[in-house]
């Protein structure tokens, strides 16, 4: 655990020096070097959102773009990666309230005849092939948000309260009733296969 505060914090204070030189400096750079470091956990979070590829796409391309035009504009109140999350969520739960998600949720029940899966999507499917994963997937949002900062961004109870904007204590109980649902939903597949 104290090497991820340490990595964490160096990449913190190279973003602090990051924000400084914004102001004169070549902003693309400084987006390239953001997305570089934190692209795959915008992408992971934004998909635990929304659970289609596509739109992880368009909302992490969205989120980035948001960074460009606001990075002036992050005070330092929390780490960078907490910032970049609490945008990715926000994105995510904008697509979600969108004609353009319901629209796409819809066209998403009617299969074309005849149609072949991708291998992008055979692909995917493989690595949500674990029960443990599919299970987190199943858990109501909640639930899944906590866990999935938890557990996969490995954000502290602080952090991911202010991701939320929900207190620590309601962090720390979604966080149980998230482990309990897990482990009931474990104990059910296990008495299946018996």
């Amino acid at each position: 655990m104290k090497e991820v505060k340490q990595v964490e914090t160096g990449a913190s204070e190279k973003f602090d020096y990051l924000r400084y030189i914004s102001e004169t400096t070549d902003q693309k750079a400084i987006l390239r070097e953001l997305m570089t470091a934190y692209g795959d956990d915008v992408w992971n979070y934004a998909f635990s959102i929304c659970r289609k590829t596509d739109l992880a796409d368009d909302i992490t391309q969205d989120v980035f773009l948001k960074v460009y035009r606001r990075l002036t504009s992050f005070r330092g109140e929390s780490s960078v990666k907490t910032w970049l999350l609490t945008i990715t969520r926000n994105t995510a739960l904008d697509y979600k309230r969108s004609a353009f998600w319901r629209r796409v949720t819809l066209m998403d029940m009617i299969s074309p005849h005849g149609s072949h899966r991708s291998a992008e999507n055979e692909a995917l499917e493989n690595l949500t092939v674990s029960s443990i994963w599919t299970q987190v997937l199943q858990l109501p949002p909640k639930y899944r948000e906590v866990l999935i900062l938890f557990a996969h961004h490995q954000l502290s109870m602080k952090e991911i309260a202010d991701v939320l904007g929900i207190s620590v204590g309601t962090v720390k109980s979604r966080l149980h009733h998230a482990r309990l649902n897990i482990l009931k939903a474990k104990e059910r597949g296990n008495d299946e296969t018996d």
